[in-house]
């Protein structure tokens, strides 16, 4: 199956399940197929870029990739002196394929649109790259979950495709969590996505608030 007919599949899936069985079956050959020049999947080395630049000592630094496929972000991390970083995706096989990487402390298996297990205030930097977009995950509870479990002036680092920034209630996700001074917005723009298919996604960047 083609890698154009994969994301289309994706981006139709109606529920979790179906998105799971679909990259449970493209999770041998994803890493081939979104990384030749056909494609050019360029967020997850756009968003480790912002991550490492967000951190005054990387190296230092704890990381939660979440929706961390195949690993391509934690493998950019990890390759720039990241040690502490872990992964959660809904997809076994794609974990599997990201354990080999060799970047990850720990892997696990986990539904973003659920609550996640992990404590609050766990994490410096949260990073979700490719899990929002259209027939994946909604911004509530998945936004509010990603900025709890990071820690309190942490960074939270998420890719939105652009055509559902708006109708798929992101952006007044957004405002909302802006509004209830949970999190402060450092920034939110427009970037280029899946080059090869003309792909652009918004990258916002959020602060939590330290509040006492």
């Amino acid at each position: 199956m083609s890698t154009q007919i994969y994301l289309a599949q994706a981006r139709a899936s109606l529920n979790s399940q179906d998105c799971m069985a679909l990259y449970d079956k493209w999770a041998a050959t994803y890493n081939d197929e979104v990384g030749d020049e056909a494609q050019n999947y360029v967020a997850p080395v756009l968003v480790a870029q912002v991550a490492l630049r967000s951190s005054n000592n990387p190296a230092r630094s704890v990381i939660l990739d979440a929706g961390c496929g195949t690993g391509l972000v934690g493998q950019a991390l990890a390759m720039s002196g990241v040690k502490a970083i872990d992964g959660l995706d809904l997809s076994n096989p794609m974990l599997a394929v990201a354990r080999k990487t060799g970047a990850y402390r720990h892997l696990a298996q986990a539904d973003l649109t659920r609550r996640i297990e992990k404590a609050d205030d766990t994490y410096d930097i949260v990073t979700c790259v490719g899990t929002f977009t259209a027939g994946h995950v909604g911004p509530d509870p998945a936004l509010r979950e990603l900025v709890r479990v990071t820690k309190r002036n942490g960074i939270v680092i998420a890719t939105i495709l652009e055509e559902i920034w708006v109708s798929g209630g992101f952006k007044s996700e957004v405002e909302k969590l802006k509004a209830e001074n949970v999190v402060t917005v450092v920034s939110d723009e427009l970037i280029d996505y899946v080059k090869g298919h003309g792909d652009k996604a918004v990258l916002v960047v959020l602060e939590k608030v330290n509040r006492t």
